[in-house]
């Protein structure tokens, strides 16, 4: 029979030693990152109308960004083929 004492001495979720170089690094910018995304969130839920309005501003700006430059595009490579 397993004793329930050995069960509790697995992971903790915790390292015994503290990350060092890279893994540093990317917790350090996954805190960031989460951080960064709470702060939107947040803002975003405090003010859904500015919101709204910014992401829809945002997506005409690159469809037309877009638009433009499939069409220079076009006209560039139908001058290569004449």
């Amino acid at each position: 029979m397993v004793d329930k004492r050995d069960l509790d001495a697995g992971f903790t979720g915790t390292p015994v030693e503290p990350p060092e170089g890279l893994a540093k690094v990317a917790q350090s910018a996954a805190s960031g990152v989460k951080r960064e995304v709470y702060a939107v969130t947040t803002g975003a839920r405090n003010h859904p109308h500015t919101a709204s309005a910014l992401l829809l501003t945002i997506g005409l700006v690159a469809f037309g960004f877009g638009y433009l430059l499939g069409r220079s595009s076009l006209e560039s490579s139908a001058r290569l083929w004449r």
